[in-house]
């Protein structure tokens, strides 16, 4: 039971881990970088649907990215759809087959921001690993009748070390995002 307990856990803290590198491949470098523009929501036919499901990314340059869409009738939402991004800012072309996105070379006010959304998004998941943690704990809380004080306590410390393990890695690739970020 403390078994299924701890390994669950695990399981789900290393998704939200994962999670968070996806959420920062998301955010943009000096390079354009086809994770950037995989979660963009294009309104396909009246259904949200990432871009990554309708159109093959390639890069074509370091900053500019070759977009071409599965189903041609698409190319015009797909656009819509980059333009309309946030934090993108993407200078688009469209020749009626394929889509080029150029992404302007970044300012070091712009490279900052970057780095505090990194930080925040880095925050949330951490946030996320720490919520798993206490979940966790009231469910091996609720065993101690059964199996036992000691167990338990072992169990805790072992899930603190779960937790540790998971932060650290946000923590690293976190770290590796900021240095990419202020990279020149």
């Amino acid at each position: 039971m403390i078994t299924d307990v701890l390994s669950d856990t695990t399981q789900r803290m290393t998704r939200a881990l994962e999670a968070a590198k996806e959420d920062f491949a998301t955010v943009r470098t000096g390079r354009a970088n086809p994770q950037m523009f995989q979660k963009i929501l294009v309104d396909y036919y009246g259904t949200p649907t990432p871009l990554g499901q309708l159109a093959s990314l390639q890069n074509q340059e370091a900053r500019t990215l070759l977009i071409t869409p599965y189903d041609k009738s698409a190319l015009r939402d797909i656009e819509n759809a980059i333009r309309d991004t946030p934090n993108l800012g993407a200078n688009l072309g469209n020749d009626g087959i394929v889509i080029r996105a150029s992404l302007p070379e970044l300012t070091n006010d712009r490279r900052k921001e970057y780095v505090k959304i990194v930080k925040t998004k880095g925050e949330d998941a951490k946030i996320s690993v720490r919520n798993l943690r206490r979940k966790a704990k009231d469910e091996l809380d609720a065993l101690k009748s059964e199996v036992g004080d000691d167990d338990v306590a072992r169990a805790e410390k072992e899930l603190e070390l779960i937790t540790k393990t998971h932060i650290d890695g946000i923590d690293e690739a976190l770290k590796r995002k900021e240095a990419e970020l202020l990279a020149i």
